[in-house]
């Protein structure tokens, strides 16, 4: 699992399995990220986190 929100992160994003753009990312992280995560201003990536360790996924 993987979060990015700038071109710089596109390549991870690719490589991981689940690959999150967060709200606020630019065009190319989304254009490969597999889901959007809330912005970083709301706390997207423990949003995502707390949800996922809920369902024990």
């Amino acid at each position: 699992m993987a979060f990015g929100d700038s071109e710089n992160d596109v390549e991870m994003l690719e490589m991981a399995g689940i690959a999150y753009a967060m709200e606020n990312a630019d065009d190319k992280a989304k254009a490969v990220a597999t889901a959007l995560a809330p912005a970083n201003s709301q706390g997207g990536v423990y949003q995502v986190l707390e949800n996922w360790l809920e369902k024990g996924e």
